[in-house]
């Protein structure tokens, strides 16, 4: 089999908008409308993931017409992955 069968295949990308870092006690009194921080800004860069590999970085927008309310990430930076994954 070729190397370009595995072009085909699906694979998950994780996007990162950022973490939180609570304390376990206010772990355990998160509720409905809780709210979390993170430690990013909205208008930061989100990171795109192949397992644990940053990929890329890029912005999130939301698509206008038909595809309104759809997010979606516009990228930014691309990692060299001539060498794969």
């Amino acid at each position: 089999m070729g190397r370009g069968a595995f072009t085909q295949v699906p694979i998950e990308i994780t996007v990162s908008v950022g973490r939180a870092r609570p304390l376990v006690r206010d772990l355990l009194r998160l509720q409905r409308d809780s709210v979390l921080p993170l430690d990013r800004r909205v208008e930061d860069p989100v990171e795109l993931f192949v397992g644990d590999r940053l990929i890329a970085r890029g912005v999130l927008e939301e698509l206008e017409g038909e595809q309104a309310g759809q997010m979606v990430v516009r990228l930014t930076e691309v990692a060299d992955l001539s060498n794969g994954l």
